[in-house]
C-alpha cells in the first residue's frame, strides 16, 4: 500500500523544473539563460549536502556549476516517489527519489528538500543527497 501524501502541483512542477534545468546545463551546451533559472530557484540562504557528505552555500553550488555546462554530455534526471513531508503554506518539505541516466550508467539518489513558499514562487531553502547502491 503506498502511503505517501503527493505534493501540490506547484511544488512538483518546481520539482520538475529544476532537475530538467539540471540535466539541460550539466547535459547539453545549454544556454546561460538554462542556468540563471535554476540559480534563480535557490533561494539566498541555500544550502545542501552531497552525496559524499559535502556541506555547500548556494555561491559554492553555482561555482561548481557554472563551469560544468555539458560535463556529462547525455544526462537525464528521473524523478521518482516524490512525497510531500509537510506543507505549511511558508514552508514545504519534500522527499523523492533522483536517478541520473548518462548512456548506460545510472546512478540514484534518495533527497529531502526544503522549499520556501513565503514569496511569489517556490524556492529552494536546503537539500540533502543520500546516494543508493
Amino acid at each position: 500500500m503506498d502511503t505517501r501524501t503527493p505534493p501540490s502541483p506547484a511544488v512538483r512542477a518546481s520539482v520538475e523544473s529544476v532537475h530538467a534545468d539540471l540535466a539541460h546545463w550539466l547535459g547539453t551546451a545549454a544556454p546561460d539563460a538554462v542556468f540563471d533559472r535554476f540559480a534563480d530557484a535557490q533561494h539566498d540562504t541555500f544550502t545542501m549536502v552531497t552525496t559524499a557528505g559535502e556541506i555547500l552555500a548556494k555561491a559554492e553550488l553555482l561555482h561548481g556549476l557554472r563551469g560544468a555546462r555539458n560535463a556529462q554530455p547525455g544526462l537525464t534526471i528521473e524523478i521518482a516517489e516524490l512525497e510531500s513531508l509537510f506543507d505549511d503554506g511558508s514552508t514545504v518539505v519534500i522527499r523523492f527519489l533522483e536517478r541520473h541516466h548518462v548512456g548506460p550508467v545510472t546512478t540514484a539518489r534518495r533527497v529531502t528538500a526544503v522549499l520556501d513558499a513565503t514569496g511569489d514562487r517556490l524556492r529552494w531553502r536546503t537539500v540533502h543527497e543520500t546516494p543508493l547502491a
